[in-house]
């Protein structure tokens, strides 16, 4: 693998056997494989050869890929839904992975980590209740939340609070 790092072009078999360990390490989009390609000298027709023999393969699938990332960011990270589908544009999934990779939250799950999310941050704040409130509702828009998630979770706060 030596020639990759000389500045060498590697050659399509060297690129593939590169890619099966790449793709074997972690689940990958096609832009992160495309990129990877580019880095190698690999372009054009014979970047699209590799990637549809990487898909025959099983080593690569972008739906797959969306589902273990939209689930990993919001079990791990505590994403919302917006942040996740913003962070999976930016790697270029389509809009149908993104959807079948967003299903994959459960809904009840997805409000109860609001929820905890909004009572730790709206208690850790200090000052008058309109800031806490404004400062809460930055920070879960920020994670990705929905704002009518977010008002409602609010309001269960300060009728939990009265």
């Amino acid at each position: 693998m030596a020639p990759f790092r000389s500045g060498k072009k590697a050659t399509p078999e060297q690129a593939f056997q590169l890619l099966k360990h790449f793709c074997g390490y972690r689940e990958r989009c096609h832009e992160e494989v495309k990129e990877k390609l580019r880095s190698v000298g690999v372009w054009g027709a014979d970047q699209d050869t590799l990637i549809a023999k990487l898909i025959e393969g099983d080593y690569l699938n972008e739906e797959r890929f969306a589902r273990i990332y939209a689930g990993g960011k919001f079990r791990v990270n505590k994403w919302g839904r917006n942040r996740i589908r913003y962070e999976l544009k930016q790697k270029r999934v389509s809009e149908y992975c993104i959807k079948k990779g967003l299903k994959e939250i459960d809904e009840e799950e997805y409000v109860a980590v609001l929820t905890r999310l909004t009572e730790s941050k709206y208690k850790s704040l200090s000052g008058h209740k309109a800031i806490r409130r404004d400062k809460t509702i930055s920070y879960l828009m920020g994670r990705g939340f929905e704002s009518d998630l977010i008002r409602s979770a609010l309001k269960s706060i300060a009728s939990e609070g009265e």
